[in-house]
C-alpha cells in the first residue's frame, strides 16, 4: 500500500483536474475512520485512486476509458452499451491487478 502523501503527489502528477476530487474524497475518508476507529475507509480511497492514476499514466488507455464511459451512457443500442460497460470492467480489473502487483506511484 502506498502513503496518501505519494498517492496524493501521482494523482497530482497524472491527472491533475481530479486534485480536488481526490482531495475532497480524503477528508471524507479521514472522517468515516475517525469517526469508526477503521482505517477501511483509507484503504479504500488510496485503492480506487491507485487504479484511476494506473489508468491515467497511459493517455490512451485513459483515452479508450473516456470513450468507454460516454459511449455506455450516450449509446441508444443496449448491446453496445452493454459492450462499452463490460471493456470498461476489462480495465478496470487490469488495473486493480497492476495495482495490487505493484506500487502505483
Amino acid at each position: 500500500m502506498t502513503s496518501i502523501t505519494r498517492l496524493h503527489d501521482a494523482v497530482a502528477q497524472a491527472a491533475p483536474a481530479a486534485l480536488p476530487a481526490f482531495t475532497h474524497e480524503l477528508c471524507q475518508a479521514a472522517d468515516q475512520a475517525l469517526h469508526s476507529a477503521d482505517l477501511l475507509p483509507l484503504r479504500r480511497l488510496a485503492a480506487q485512486w491507485a487504479v484511476h492514476v494506473h489508468i491515467q499514466r497511459d493517455p490512451g488507455t485513459a483515452a479508450g476509458y473516456r470513450e468507454l464511459e460516454d459511449l455506455a451512457v450516450a449509446s441508444d443500442d443496449p448491446d453496445e452499451a452493454r459492450g462499452a460497460v463490460a471493456e470498461l470492467g476489462r480495465i478496470l480489473d487490469a488495473a486493480h491487478a497492476a495495482v495490487a502487483h505493484d506500487e502505483v506511484t
